[in-house]
């Protein structure tokens, strides 16, 4: 198969083009060169070191094309050099908005916001990418960078069920021993976060949207992340109401 869109030539259009993609470059100094902020937790990423001994413990006894399974923004925009794409759905698993991002990002310590991780869940739909058994090694560098930039998440190969059948995918799913990782949430603060959180990179409401706009165009229903949304949404209208004379 020569075309990776082979299977969903409606995804085509979709999926960012990985040469142009910010994070096939990515790495600590850029995102500190680009946002001076980030030299204040410059002691918070993984060093290369460490971050290359987990890669290398991931991979450990892994051969031939390698699948790697999406649920969030990797979705439309890997910036792997992929093979094949696939629609994909992980049983026990599901996506939360769990992270904690307070460091300047998209929240403050007095404001924090929330990202998107994968916990335990009654499922998840997402993308499954297949690498080439030859592009694995400078594939997954490039992807640890960015997915593994600092402790949140472990690396893990769960089951993706294709419509064809199953395959073992590589994944990042909540690691609960980070503070960041926050699973006990309150549906309340959640909503409280994503509606005040705000940093360099944008509001963490905007950053919800962007993930059930992403979704809708890909076929993809969340129902929690759209009820979630539409909650937040809710909460900033009653804000803004001009009161009544």
């Amino acid at each position: 198969m020569t075309d990776p869109f082979a299977r969903h030539p409606e995804l085509r259009d979709l999926i960012a083009d990985p040469e142009a993609s910010f994070f096939r470059s990515f790495s600590v100094e850029r995102v500190i060169e680009q946002f001076p902020q980030m030299e204040a937790h410059r002691d918070w990423p993984y060093t290369d070191t460490q971050r290359e001994a987990l890669r290398s413990a991931t991979l450990s006894g892994h051969s031939g094309d390698l699948w790697i399974f999406g649920y969030g923004s990797l979705m439309w925009d890997p910036a792997l050099r992929f093979a094949e794409v696939r629609r994909a759905r992980v049983a026990d698993h599901a996506r939360r908005m769990i992270l904690v991002e307070w460091r300047g990002g998209r929240g403050t310590e007095d404001a924090p916001g929330l990202m998107a991780a994968l916990d335990e869940g009654p499922g998840c739909d997402g993308l499954a990418y297949r690498i080439a058994a030859d592009a694995v090694d400078s594939e997954t560098e490039i992807l640890f960078r960015r997915e593994m930039l600092a402790p949140g998440y472990h690396a893990r190969y769960v089951t993706a069920m294709l419509d064809d059948g199953p395959v073992r995918a590589l994944t990042f799913v909540a690691d609960h021993s980070v503070p960041d990782i926050q699973g006990e949430l309150s549906r309340i603060d959640q909503i409280r976060f994503i509606a005040t959180g705000s940093g360099f990179l944008g509001s963490s409401r905007d950053y919800l949207a962007n993930i059930v706009e992403h979704f809708a165009a890909l076929g993809i229903h969340d129902e929690d992340c759209v009820s979630l949304l539409k909650s937040v949404d809710d909460q900033l209208s009653t804000q803004t109401e001009e009161p009544t004379p």
